[in-house]
């Protein structure tokens, strides 16, 4: 008979403790310790999925399938997996309630279905319900294979018997093993669930994707070890009132890391958004101020997004910041400079800025138009519909060059834009046919730029 063994073991970071304590000492939070039974596991556990046991091999002399990228079905999905779903692999999705993880996973299921053996488990909806919204979606039913089950035990049993090669958990959080005597859900249990799927998954070549849930900061909950056994962790983001959704790859060991999906949801499902600059363009008939268009990179593909900024007369001691899609520490830091090397205070007054569409940009290429649109809405003038504004803000007032640059503009000219202000060093050496160019090398320089109306023209 094996042993049980107690421990105590935090439900948010996943550390073990001998016994219990009100504050997690490596994450910090409090009452997050749970006491769980651990059953001694058997020795051969993590073996022989694939009928073998593992030898070692030389580099030159593994053998590559053909084909080791299978396409999705989608375009915007093969380009936040890097080109294709790798097989072998272990993908992670995570997202708000009801943003869209289901719906695109039983896309992707029936579009590989054809081609392909496919199972989706699910431990949240019941046949009858996957297959409704199938029928609602129009997808494809006859070769798209379904399990209602939670129990690993027996989950393997049916992987083993079936070998199928695409797998869909959802989710994990609803899995458990017998192992553990821990509730669905809890740390050790979406550990383990996860680290014998995971060990199937490379043993045997299937395509693994798992549905993660996610906390109210956002998150994914459980072990933050489980991002990293995983070898691609996806984010859904957009908000649910909105008919717009993106997918970011924040972790990819097979693709660039940062690129952006982009689907808009409809009655038959996600569908892609073959023009996104087109989404968040979608400007006022005339110009307004606090207004300007950037070129920001995501990934591979340059995006232009809609920046917009409101500074007003604040009532209170300590005027507010305040910015949705982007960092507002940095919007802080951007003022101190604006004040330091331009003499053009906003102490006293509430700045908001406001990122249309609900794009996050984390790229410092948004700096010089942050400052464009709070200069365009202090001084209350409205920025032509046709500039656009890109580059990085150094503490000492200097532009700082932005990677991509020749890819940016070209997003642009091809969208209409005749003038753009951009670092010295992103200028192009060669004429671009209808637009005018401004390089500015210094804080300074740019604001003499706004200043003048664009009309000045640097070499």
């Amino acid at each position: 008979m094996s042993k049980n063994k107690l421990t105590f073991c935090c439900q948010h970071c996943g550390s073990l403790y001998p016994k219990w304590t009100g504050q997690c000492t490596d994450c910090g939070e409090w009452n997050s310790i749970v006491e769980e039974s651990h059953q001694a596991a058997p020795a051969s556990r993590y073996q022989g999925f694939a009928g073998k046991e593992a030898a070692m091999v030389r580099m030159a002399d593994v053998e590559l399938e053909a084909d080791m990228r299978l396409a999705s079905g989608s375009q915007e999905l093969d380009r936040v997996l890097g080109g294709g779903i790798v097989l072998g692999s272990a993908i992670l999705i995570g997202g708000d309630p009801g943003i869209g993880k289901s719906t695109i996973l039983l896309q992707t299921v029936a579009q590989l279905s054809q081609t392909l053996k496919t199972l989706y488990v699910t431990g949240e909806e019941s046949p009858q319900q996957i297959t409704l919204r199938a029928r609602r979606l129009g997808l494809s039913e006859d070769k798209v294979w379904l399990l209602a089950e939670t129990q690993m035990d027996i989950i393997l049993s049916h992987l083993q018997k079936e070998k199928p090669r695409v797998l869909v958990i959802d989710s994990i959080q609803t899995m458990h093993s017998t192992l553990l005597s821990s509730a669905p859900g809890s740390v050790s249990q979406v550990r383990e669930c996860a680290m014998q799927l995971v060990n199937y998954a490379k043993q045997t070549g299937t395509a693994l994707f798992l549905v993660g849930h996610v906390t109210k900061e956002g998150s994914l909950a459980g072990p933050r070890v489980l991002e990293h056994m995983v070898d691609t962790v996806l984010y859904f983001e957009g908000e649910q009132d909105s008919r717009h959704r993106m997918i970011r790859a924040v972790k990819n060991r097979f693709g660039a890391v940062n690129e952006l999906g982009i689907f808009a949801m409809t009655e038959k499902g996600l569908r892609e958004v073959s023009h996104p600059s087109a989404i968040f363009l979608s400007r006022a008939a005339q110009p307004i101020a606090g207004s300007i268009v950037t070129a920001t990179k995501e990934g591979s593909r340059p995006l232009l997004v809609e920046v917009q900024a409101l500074v007003d007369q604040s009532n209170m001691g300590n005027p507010r910041r305040l910015s949705v899609g982007l960092d507002t520490q940095r919007l802080s830091m951007l003022l101190a400079i604006l004040h330091r090397h331009t003499g053009i205070s906003t102490h006293s007054m509430d700045v908001f800025m406001n990122v249309v569409g609900g794009l996050q940009i984390f790229e410092t290429a948004a700096d010089l138009p942050v400052i464009f649109a709070i200069l365009s809405s202090l001084r209350n003038r409205p920025l032509p519909h046709d500039l656009i504004v890109f580059g990085e803000l150094g503490l000492a007032g200097e532009i700082r060059p932005v990677p991509g640059g020749q890819e940016r503009l070209k997003e642009a000219a091809k969208h209409g834009f005749k003038t753009a202000v951009v670092p010295h060093a992103n200028a192009t050496k060669k004429v671009m046919d209808g637009m005018n160019i401004l390089s500015v090398r210094s804080l300074k320089e740019a604001v003499e730029c706004f200043e003048n109306d664009f009309e000045v023209i640097s070499a």
